[in-house]
């Protein structure tokens, strides 16, 4: 049987906004998905409802964003909260063109002011005997919570991952401290894509000028042939932070 192709992106969408929240930009930011033409994407900072952003502004959509940016392209999609206040919520989220099973949201918040969590999910690929596994994920800003999480992210893997099964985990790391590197290559064998194919990770924020190294795509049992940062203009009106795209083949 011939190599087969996958597509994926991740992208931390701040919640439908440009940086500094000055505009709301979620219809443009929903085209230039489209255009990547990726098979799924691992979102972060998705807003599953706001009730004050629903009143005030005026091309906010008739659903959440989750169902927006899917209709009509990704069939498939899976939506874990992360953070919870007063006028709605906020999380992770996984759209898929091919269908998505066991689907679960881990809470690994070791503080109750900044929700965070892996979104787990297998898809089964087409021609493919093997499901794979896929993991969205927004790690803590401060070191020690990234600690914990990294330890709940690798207890996760061993207890519900067979090591022969492909596995992706991508998503924004807020690792530039670099101590992803020995938790989940050394422990895991996972290697990121990006540094694989370039021998260094990705500049990904500011996405106007591209400083720190926080958006990964970490992989095993599945080959990467392509990784690198979208290069359309329109990127850097988007999101603070800028997308990965990459295609692997299985």
């Amino acid at each position: 049987m011939p190599e087969q192709k996958l597509r994926i992106l991740t992208y931390n969408i701040h919640k439908g906004f440009s940086a500094g929240n000055r505009r709301f930009i979620l219809h443009q930011l929903r085209e230039a998905l489209i255009q990547s033409d990726a098979d799924i994407l691992f979102l972060q900072e998705t807003q599953g409802e706001h009730l004050k952003h629903k009143q005030r502004q005026k091309n906010w959509p008739d659903c959440s964003q989750i169902e927006f940016i899917a209709r009509d392209v990704w069939s498939h999609s899976t939506y874990g909260k992360n953070a919870v206040y007063k006028l709605g919520h906020h999380g992770n989220a996984i759209l898929s063109k091919y269908p998505l099973s066991h689907c679960e949201n881990i809470n690994v918040s070791p503080v109750s002011w900044a929700s965070r969590s892996l979104l787990h999910a297998t898809v089964q690929l087409p021609n493919s005997e093997q499901a794979l596994h896929i993991i969205c994920i927004h790690l803590g800003l401060i070191g020690y919570e990234r600690r914990q999480q990294f330890k709940q992210l690798s207890d996760r893997i061993d207890q519900h991952i067979p090591p022969d099964e492909p596995l992706i985990i991508a998503g924004d790391f807020n690792d530039w401290t670099g101590q992803a590197e020995k938790r989940l290559y050394r422990h895991l064998e996972l290697k990121e894509a990006y540094k694989t194919l370039h021998n260094q990770y990705a500049r990904t924020w500011p996405a106007w000028l591209p400083i720190l190294q926080m958006d990964r795509i970490y992989y095993r049992g599945i080959k990467p042939i392509y990784c690198d940062r979208p290069s359309q203009p329109i990127w850097k009106r988007l999101s603070d932070h800028s997308p990965l795209l990459a295609t692997f083949k299985y």
